[in-house]
């Protein structure tokens, strides 16, 4: 294993996964797991992550094609299943971009009006 996955897995989320760290879960399955985020920046805010340690949007390509459009399907669920009429799903690629944890997540926000642009 290269040490860029080690570092990976490394992560909050892959502590999370390894079950070090609680979590409230809202979904499990295979392929991945959502869950409440600790510092919410909406009345709701739930995270989707892959089990697979990728750390950034930019590091996929056409072979996490099924995976990615999971993610989504998962987001648009426990979006439904929080009860949202309208939410947002954010992806932030990279440290500029605001990204602060390394392993590929879906925020889902929503439970208030949303403005555009988000910042």
């Amino acid at each position: 294993m290269s040490d860029h996955l080690t570092r990976q897995e490394d992560t909050i989320f892959g502590r999370i996964l390894r079950g070090e760290i609680p979590a409230d879960r809202v979904h499990e399955d295979d392929l991945c797991i959502a869950f409440r985020d600790v510092q919410p920046q909406a009345p709701v805010h739930l995270l989707v992550i892959p089990r697979d340690p990728l750390p950034s949007l930019a590091a996929c390509n056409s072979s996490h094609a099924a995976l990615l459009g999971h993610l989504l399907l998962v987001a648009a669920r426990v979006a439904a299943d929080a009860g949202l009429e309208g939410w947002r799903t954010v992806i932030n690629t990279g440290a500029v971009a605001g990204q602060t944890v390394f392993h590929l997540h879906v925020h889902v926000i929503g439970g208030r009006p949303l403005q555009w642009p988000p910042g």
